[in-house]
């Protein structure tokens, strides 16, 4: 049975997840424990008729600093001298963390499903792509109860074809987001929210 929690806890915890955008590689927790965060993230991620489609990978140390040092040369090629000083700044950002975590879409296993549940084909990878986010969600909201910050990125498809070919990933696994995390440099700014009365609407209470 599962232990009972409030839901205050959980909604305070979705509150204090935010995207810190300055970060080391000073964490305080294991790269270990980091490791059972993901798995247990994985393992807890709801799909489309449990099809699990969620597939990710964990870059540590110099892999890490390898994947940003991969974007920043794609990018390099990409972007005029004058723009790309401020997009190596914000890369080298990204390479000074301790950590990423690399979300795919296992596309095989959306394409058995779409054979196997034909009516609802159409709707795999859309619905792919909602367990992707639960599982970006779930892992980014635990790596900030436990004290690190984090950040998502989507650099895909521009680095796709070498993240495949670096870190030896399946064909078939579709690069979705790239969630950053260490240590916290500073906190988050304010965040500014639109009036709830525009955003939510109840009927019958």
């Amino acid at each position: 049975m599962a232990s009972k929690i409030s839901a205050d806890l959980v909604l305070q915890l979705a509150k204090d997840r935010r995207s810190h955008y300055l970060l080391n590689k000073n964490i305080p927790i294991s790269i270990a424990r980091v490791t059972e965060i993901v798995n247990k993230a994985t393992l807890s991620t709801p799909s489309a008729f449990n099809n699990q489609t969620n597939r990710v990978a964990v870059l540590y140390g110099t892999q890490h600093e390898k994947l940003w040092d991969i974007t920043i040369e794609i990018l390099k090629a990409m972007v005029s001298p004058d723009q790309f000083v401020g997009t190596e700044q914000k890369l080298n950002g990204f390479r000074a963390a301790a950590g990423t975590v690399l979300f795919f879409q296992d596309q095989t296993t959306i394409e058995n499903s779409q054979a196997k549940f034909s009516t609802y084909a159409a709707k795999f990878p859309h619905w792919a792509s909602q367990t992707a986010a639960i599982q970006q969600y779930i892992t980014w909201t635990a790596l900030e109860a436990e004290g690190l910050g984090a950040n998502l990125q989507h650099y895909n498809p521009l680095i796709d074809a070498k993240v495949q070919e670096t870190w030896k990933i399946p064909d078939n696994w579709k690069l979705d987001a790239q969630l950053v995390f260490g240590g916290k440099v500073s906190e988050a700014g304010e965040k500014v929210f639109q009036p709830l009365e525009e955003r939510v609407k109840v009927f019958g209470a």
